[in-house]
C-alpha cells in the first residue's frame, strides 16, 4: 500500500504550504466545473485555512483573486475574489483508481515531490468524512455536528456522484447524501438554515438534515450538509422528459407537484419572518430586472429587439399595489430540484443560484419566482420533444398553478403582471446562461422571449 505523507497540522506555515501548491492550484481550479471565475485569469492564490484532517489529507479553504473587478450592469460579472474549499490529498505514489484525481505533482515547498490529489474522489477521505459526522467534534477550525436524535450507521459505502455542478456530493449507502459546498462564502448557508427551520415546522417535503460542518476561520461559512438519500426515487426533468417520449400526459403530476410548492412555501412563511409589502420594494424589483436585461442585451444581441416589450412586463410590477408578503423561498426551482418517491414529490436543493452573494439569496422574495422558475422548467421540457409539442406545457402549467392554488388558497394565475415580470427575469437568465453554456440550447429560452416581448 502506498506510503502516505502530509504535514503535520501546525508543523508548516501556511505560505511555506502554498509555495508546494500555488502552481498546481493555477493550472487546476479554472478547469473545474464548480470554478465559478472562468474567463478571468486568477491573478492571486492565498490559503486561508488548511487544516490536516488525518495523515496524507488536508482541508484547505483558498482565496483567489482575479484581474479586473466586475462592472455594475455588465453581464459577465464572476466575483473579483473568492473562496473554495479544497480537501487535498497528498501520498508519495498515486493509486490507480485515483488517476482521475490527480492535481499534479509538487516541485518545491513542503510537499516538493509528493502527489496532490482531489481527495474527495478517494473513498477513504469519503468514509473518515462520514465518521467526522457520526463522532461530532473539533479540528482545529473545523466543527462536525450532528442533528438531534440522528442515527448515522457506520461502515456505509461512499460513492462520488459525476454530475457535479457547483458543488460535489458524496452518496452513503443509499442512505445519506452529503453536500459539500465548493465555493465558500461567510455566514449559514440556506441549504442548512432552510431544511432546518422546515424540519422544526414537521413540513416533510424537505429532508432534513442529519449532519453538518462549517469552519470559524476566517469567518464562519457552512462547509457541507448530510441529509437523508432517497433511494429509486427520479427527480423531476427525468420524469418529464420520459413522459414526452412516450407520449404520456404529465399533468397528473404537474398538479401534485403545485400542492408540493404550496405547502413548501406556507412552512416557510412559518418559519421565517414576513417582510410588509411596498411599493418601494415594488419599484426595486422592477429595477433590478430591468438592470439584469440591459445588460443581457449588451451580451446576447439577439434580445436586443425585444428589450421594448420585456421591459412593460417589469414596468407593471413597479405600478402594482403588493397585498402578499415577501417570505423565504427556494430560490431556484425548477424540475431538477424535485424528486419523485413512489407518488411523493420532494423539495430538495435550498442553496439558491450559488452565483449570488450569500445575503441576497436569503433575502424575502415573492413566492411567484418560484412558480415562474418551475413554468419555465416545463417549457424547457417540451423543447427536448422533435416536433415541439406547445400544447403539452401549457396543460402542464396550468395543472401546476391549480395544484398550487388546491393547497395554498391563491392562484398564481390570479396575479398575472408579477407571474409574467418573474418569468421574463427567468428567461432572461437563461439566455445569458445558454449563450455563455450550452449554445444549442439558446433558442429555447429566445422563444420565451419573444413570447414574453408580444411578438408573434
Amino acid at each position: 500500500m502506498p506510503r502516505t505523507a502530509s504535514p503535520r497540522a501546525g508543523s508548516v506555515a501556511t505560505a511555506s504550504l502554498l509555495t508546494s501548491l500555488a502552481g498546481l492550484l493555477y493550472e487546476w481550479l479554472p478547469r473545474q466545473r464548480w470554478f465559478a471565475g472562468k474567463g478571468r485569469p486568477v491573478t492571486g492564490l492565498s490559503l486561508r485555512s488548511t487544516t490536516e484532517l488525518y495523515p496524507g489529507c488536508l482541508h484547505v479553504l483558498v482565496h483567489t483573486e482575479h484581474a479586473g473587478p466586475p462592472r455594475r450592469g455588465d453581464c459577465d460579472t464572476p466575483p473579483a475574489d473568492d473562496c473554495y474549499q479544497l480537501l487535498l490529498g497528498v501520498r508519495d505514489v498515486l493509486a490507480p483508481h485515483l488517476a482521475g484525481a490527480l492535481i499534479g505533482r509538487a516541485t518545491q515547498g513542503p510537499l516538493a515531490g509528493l502527489m496532490v490529489y482531489d481527495a474527495l474522489q478517494d473513498p477513504e477521505t469519503a468514509a473518515l468524512l462520514l465518521e467526522r459526522l457520526r463522532n461530532p467534534g473539533r479540528a482545529g477550525p473545523l466543527r462536525f455536528e450532528r442533528g438531534v436524535g440522528t442515527a448515522l450507521p457506520a461502515g456505509l459505502t461512499p460513492r462520488l456522484l459525476a454530475a457535479e455542478q457547483s458543488n460535489s456530493s458524496l452518496v452513503y449507502g443509499d442512505a445519506f447524501i452529503l453536500k459539500v459546498f465548493r465555493r465558500v462564502q461567510p455566514g449559514i448557508n440556506p441549504d442548512l438554515e432552510v431544511p432546518s427551520a422546515l424540519a422544526r415546522q414537521g413540513c416533510t417535503r424537505v429532508p432534513a438534515p442529519a449532519a453538518w460542518f462549517r469552519t470559524s476561520q476566517p469567518q464562519e461559512a457552512t462547509l457541507g450538509v448530510l441529509q437523508p438519500f432517497l433511494p429509486g426515487a427520479s427527480d423531476g426533468w427525468e420524469l418529464a422528459v420520459g413522459s414526452l417520449a412516450s407520449g404520456r400526459d404529465f399533468t397528473d403530476e404537474a398538479f401534485e407537484l403545485g400542492r408540493a410548492t404550496a405547502e413548501v412555501h406556507l412552512a416557510l412563511a412559518g418559519a421565517f419572518p414576513l417582510d410588509a409589502p411596498s411599493r418601494r420594494r415594488d419599484r426595486r424589483l422592477a429595477a433590478a430586472m430591468s438592470e439584469r436585461l440591459d445588460a443581457t442585451a449588451r451580451c446576447v444581441p439577439a434580445v436586443q429587439p425585444y428589450v421594448p416589450g420585456l421591459r412593460t412586463a417589469f414596468e407593471a410590477v413597479a405600478a402594482l399595489d403588493s397585498a402578499r408578503p415577501p417570505q423565504r423561498i427556494h430560490g431556484d426551482l425548477h424540475l431538477g430540484q424535485v424528486l419523485r418517491a413512489g407518488r411523493r414529490w420532494f423539495v430538495i436543493d435550498f442553496e439558491g443560484e450559488p452565483a449570488r452573494p450569500l445575503a441576497e439569496r436569503r433575502r424575502t422574495q415573492s413566492p411567484v419566482r418560484d412558480i415562474a422558475g418551475m413554468l419555465r422548467s416545463f417549457d424547457y421540457a417540451a423543447r427536448t420533444r422533435d416536433p415541439w409539442d406547445p400544447e403539452w406545457a401549457l396543460r402542464c402549467r396550468d395543472a401546476y398553478c391549480a395544484g398550487y392554488a388546491a393547497e395554498a388558497d391563491w392562484d398564481p394565475r390570479e396575479e398575472p403582471a408579477l407571474l409574467r415580470a418573474h418569468e421574463t427575469d427567468r428567461a432572461v437568465y437563461e439566455v445569458l446562461y445558454e449563450a455563455r453554456h450550452r449554445p444549442d440550447w439558446l433558442p429555447v429560452p429566445m422563444a420565451a422571449i419573444r413570447r414574453l416581448a408580444g411578438t408573434p
